[in-house]
């Protein structure tokens, strides 16, 4: 990995359907159009960026042969975060044939989304996750810091496979709610197996009221439980435009790690998306 590598390790593309993405909900309206490679060629390449990681945004297995299509025809996609039915009986027939497909490196399920906020303990579910390893796949969890004690749990019982949370585990940051998370989020990263992405934190925060001051302490948690090696940088573009552009986050990234070592910085921005992912 050379010193000018910079990966966006969360990022979505979509062709918007109304029915195919009912979570855009009001107030989301910005988000209500396509977002498709020519877009984040532009916006990625003028911030220097080499490589990203796409991820699902739709809980359908179509979404994961047409990433990887996507994905196949360019050299800033490097890796792929799909979607595939877990609890399905036929689990690991689906996980052989997306683990086939160019670039496909882990599979992600809106677990936050869920009526059941115990889901993940489900033994199906349960079943499907621990196939992911005969894939060498990862899985991303996306969550709010209310399933953290839940998310511990499914670790524990798959201390082989390979997590990554999303979005820091989505804290209250609006409401400044600090410690409960933090006490959680502790201690999962006790758990060497899992990773987190810095992302999705302004939209976390209030849309137009945030400010920097309000995400440090959030950032500081991370890195003081993760370390460098396993915290990535991620753009969660373009959820993020509904608070943030582009550019301003990677910024404020940059900022909030700015007292780090030049070798540190290699690893958020590069380096432990490479190892987790095995881009």
């Amino acid at each position: 990995m050379s010193e000018e590598t910079l990966i966006d390790a969360h990022h979505h593309l979509w062709r918007y359907d109304d029915a195919e993405y009912p979570w855009m909900r009001e107030g989301m309206e910005g988000l209500r159009r396509d977002y498709l490679l020519p877009d984040l060629e532009v916006i990625a390449r003028a911030e220097g960026v080499t490589g990203t990681v796409a991820v699902q945004a739709r809980q359908k297995m179509e979404e994961t042969e047409w990433l990887s299509s996507i994905a196949s025809g360019t050299d800033l996609i490097l890796g792929v975060v799909g979607w595939v039915p877990l609890i399905d009986p036929a689990i690991e027939s689906h996980l052989a044939h997306s683990a086939s497909l160019p670039k496909v490196k882990g599979m992600r399920h809106v677990l936050h989304d869920e009526p059941d906020p115990f889901y993940m303990s489900r033994m199906d579910f349960d079943r499907g996750i621990s196939l992911l390893t005969l894939f060498n796949l990862t899985f991303d969890l996306l969550i709010f810091e209310s399933h953290l004690p839940q998310t511990i749990a499914l670790v524990d019982r798959h201390p082989n496979q390979v997590f990554i949370v999303d979005h820091i585990a989505k804290p209250k940051i609006r409401e400044g709610s600090l410690w409960l998370w933090k006490q959680n989020l502790s201690e999962l990263a006790l758990r060497t197996n899992v990773f987190c992405k810095l992302s999705g934190m302004v939209t976390e925060a209030g849309w137009t009221t945030w400010s920097e001051r309000d995400l440090l302490p959030y950032f500081e948690t991370v890195m003081e439980v993760f370390g460098c090696r396993r915290v990535m940088f991620g753009s969660d573009w373009p959820v993020v435009t509904l608070a943030a552009s582009y550019s301003q986050w990677l910024h404020i990234v940059r900022r909030a790690v700015a007292s780090f070592s030049e070798d540190e910085h290699r690893w958020i921005f590069g380096g432990t998306a490479v190892a987790a992912y095995g881009l």
